[in-house]
């Protein structure tokens, strides 16, 4: 393995009484709290009731039997692993995946961005963001980087002031929703934009997660098929936000602003580029873009994406260095997908071949420049 590795997408699942015992007093009653499921595992309710589903897929790290199997629900609290909620638990894991850092996403706060109560919502996300800085980084903040959540859906003022809160506690890295109420082109962001780029901070979503899904976004989870099918096709979920970013001149205004979407690989990433490249070409002695350069220069500048064991991926980056500047290796622990605790082995796979430069930037380069691993280290 390379010299350094750092995981750019990690999960957590929130301490299970943290909103019961830090949010504001007269917002406890409607706390989101874990409670027990008809199916007899825990899960996470937002409204009092027994959860609509318990813990299973998001947590299985180190669940499954010696077949390899492992359930999708019904796990308590007391079966998942504490490096789902503790710093120093989480750290243990990773070392015995041999990870140097990570970056890690958020689940409750996640969720809170669909409350139809703002002020909870908002108040979740302040007492997440305290928690994950005050308490989960302060284990080790040279190998853990929180995403710290940001009301975007409210007052634009309202958001920068929770960034500029956040960057005075030392937040390095921000986690909007996938499913925002205005595209993340809208000018209504420039000022939460100037913030975080005039900060050396970066922002980042997780595929569609977090806000309302359009309903062609959100399967019938009965018809069978279709849970699976959705995972599929949230990989490609990057695409569409992040071309109208670039085809609308976010980055020509904001040229130091950095975006990062997690979970999406990067195989995606070759055809992607060419046919901006090419529509560029082709249509821009009419269409009075407001950018001159090609699209692709944005990728490893201002685009950047998080990636498993994506064969195809890799490979692609084997035949084009440049792709290396855009993606990031992720064990996405502790979810299904997971790539813990084999990460030797899926990184000797998976770079066989590949430059020494490329595939130190994939596995650690990348990610230790934008969210400034080496600087907590050398303090």
């Amino acid at each position: 393995m390379a010299d350094r590795v750092i995981s750019a997408d990690n999960h957590l699942i929130d301490p299970k009484d943290l909103y019961v015992e830090r949010l504001p007093r007269h917002l406890r009653d409607k706390a989101p709290r874990v409670l027990r499921g008809p199916d007899g595992g825990d899960g996470w309710s937002f409204d009092g009731r027994p959860p609509q589903r318990t813990f299973g897929l998001e947590a299985v790290a180190g669940q499954a039997d010696h077949q390899g199997r492992y359930r999708p629900t019904g796990m308590t609290w007391d079966e998942i692993l504490p490096g789902n909620y503790d710093g120093n638990a989480h750290l243990a894991d990773m070392d015995k995946d041999g990870i140097d850092g990570v970056v890690v996403y958020p689940t409750v706060a996640m969720g809170a961005y669909g409350l139809p109560d703002a002020e909870l919502g908002n108040a979740v996300m302040r007492t997440y963001s305290d928690w994950l800085l005050d308490d989960f980084e302060a284990a080790d903040p040279s190998r853990l980087v929180g995403l710290c959540p940001l009301p975007v859906d409210d007052d634009m003022e309202v958001a920068v002031a929770e960034a500029e809160r956040l960057l005075a506690k030392g937040a390095r890295a921000f986690f909007v929703p996938g499913s925002p109420v205005r595209p993340y082109w809208d000018p209504v962001y420039d000022p939460l934009w100037r913030t975080i780029s005039e900060s050396g901070t970066v922002f980042s979503f997780h595929r569609n997660h977090g806000g309302r899904p359009r309903a062609d976004e959100t399967p019938q989870l009965d018809v069978p098929g279709i849970n699976v099918g959705g995972i599929v096709v949230r990989f490609f979920s990057a695409i569409n936000p992040l071309t109208y970013m670039i085809f609308t001149g976010l980055f020509e205004r904001f040229p130091d602003l950095k975006v990062v979407v997690g979970e999406v690989n990067c195989g995606w990433l070759p055809f992607w580029l060419e046919i901006m490249d090419q529509n560029f070409e082709q249509q821009r002695h009419w269409a009075e873009l407001p950018f001159d350069r090609l699209p692709s220069s944005y990728a490893g500048t201002n685009v950047f994406v998080t990636t498993l064991d994506d064969h195809f991926g890799f490979n692609a980056m084997k035949q084009d260095p440049r792709l290396a500047e855009a993606v990031m290796y992720s064990i996405d622990y502790p979810h299904s997908v997971t790539l813990w605790p084999n990460s030797k082995k899926h990184i000797a796979e998976l770079t066989a071949g590949m430059d020494e430069g490329s595939k130190s930037k994939v596995l650690a380069g990348t990610a230790d420049r934008l969210y400034r691993f080496s600087s907590r280290a050398a303090a």
